[in-house]
């Protein structure tokens, strides 16, 4: 039997029907769907400590399971001491299976290991059906071993979707077990 990861098939069995009855699509291929996840920490210290983006790459690959790739300023910045083309932040792009897996990993491992969590916000929406979610520290993932931790970062967390709307976004997001604050009441 081939592998098909869990919030793949929860998906296409429950959560595309439900959206499709909620919403009344006139067809299936209507119902939003997710594109790819991207994954992004910026490092600006990086401009004093080169070590910084090769540690960056490392704990990024090891959270998304696929190798990070570092990201290079556009234009030079004299007040900040940077450069064209310097290394200042860290970025990985998840589609297909690992995107279904590291969500999975996502809702139901690292955001429970929030300190003084209380649902993530729906302020992150960006009125064309995406929505991104800061993260303040990169240790709430499992694959982070905290011994080898040299410096506390945070991430951010875009999450691409075909949905035309936010609410369509809100409601697919939803269904795949983000928690996001205001459960009960909808926008």
């Amino acid at each position: 039997m081939e592998y098909k990861p869990r919030l793949k098939t929860k998906y296409t069995e429950e959560i595309v029907p439900a959206l499709h009855k909620e919403f009344q699509y006139k067809s299936i291929m209507q119902v939003p769907k997710l594109q790819k996840i991207c994954l992004n920490q910026g490092l600006g210290e990086a401009i004093t400590d080169k070590k910084l983006i090769d540690y960056g790459v490392e704990e990024m690959s090891a959270i998304a399971g696929q190798k990070a790739v570092p990201t290079v300023s556009k234009k030079d910045i004299s007040n900040f001491k940077l450069r064209r083309n310097m290394p200042i932040g860290v970025r990985v792009t998840l589609r297909g299976e690992r995107m279904y897996e590291f969500l999975d990993r996502l809702v139901s491992v690292s955001i429970p290991r929030i300190r003084d969590f209380r649902g993530i916000s729906d302020k992150g929406f960006d009125g064309r059906g995406n929505y991104t979610l800061g993260v303040t520290e990169q240790i709430i993932f499992p694959e982070i071993v905290l011994d080898k931790v040299n410096k506390i970062n945070g991430m951010d967390i875009t999450f691409v979707t075909s949905a035309q709307t936010d609410k369509e976004c809100l409601a697919l997001l939803k269904a795949f077990g983000l928690p996001f604050k205001n459960q009960n009441n909808s926008k």
